[in-house]
């Protein structure tokens, strides 16, 4: 009897580790819904991830939103529905809290949708702080979005991401996520590591994010 109670109360205590592991499992990630309505403001766990996407809103000072048009918006998952569009400015940025010397990965996702009706997709420039990350250009694609990936290792605790205009249409975003890495993973001597593919290899019909 007492080594029942003994396993069961290791078992009630390792329980209750993986629960608490399981919510910190987001620690220091940031996931922002882009231009999500005021109405649907409040943090979501988004179905197909698990992750928890917040609004964007305290994030930057610039900017509308918009929503993509009805008849693509069941495409998409739902951080991908909504976007912030920047017609005033030629650069508006988002500030994000991070950790100085530590490994972070920054992915920035970008779907048109013809949320404005006018069917002309945008091209610009994505920077990182003040140096250039890459060029967006949604013409070059037969569907409406795309995503940009970085490793960058901050110089500060303060880290901007910017879109900058430059030509005649109008920047766009749709979410932007940040995770804090292990400092032994993808090691480099440069600060930023840009991702060129990825490619998930398991027997497990389900993805990881």
């Amino acid at each position: 009897m007492e080594s029942y109670v003994g396993l069961l109360s290791v078992l009630i205590a390792t329980l209750a580790i993986i629960h608490i592991v399981q919510a910190q499992d987001q620690q220091g990630f940031i996931s922002l819904d882009c231009g999500i309505p005021a109405n649907e403001a409040a943090p979501y766990t988004e179905k197909t991830t698990g992750l928890q996407f917040s609004s964007d809103a305290t994030f930057i000072q610039s900017g509308k939103t918009g929503t993509n048009q009805a008849d693509l918006v069941r495409r998409f998952r739902k951080p991908y529905k909504n976007l912030r569009y920047f017609p005033n400015g030629t650069r508006n940025c988002y500030t994000l809290s991070v950790q100085k010397g530590r490994t972070h990965l920054i992915r920035a996702s970008f779907v048109y949708g013809n949320y404005d009706g006018r069917d002309i997709k945008p091209v610009f420039d994505l920077y990182l702080g003040p140096n250039l990350w890459t060029k967006i250009d949604l013409t070059t694609l037969t569907i409406n979005g795309t995503r940009e990936e970085i490793l960058h290792v901050p110089t500060s605790n303060s880290l901007q991401i910017c879109l900058v205009k430059t030509g005649e249409t109008t920047p766009l975003i749709s979410a932007l996520e940040l995770r804090p890495m292990g400092n032994d993973s993808y090691i480099t001597k440069s600060v930023s590591l840009k991702n060129y593919n990825r490619y998930y290899l398991s027997k497990s019909g389900s993805n990881l994010r």
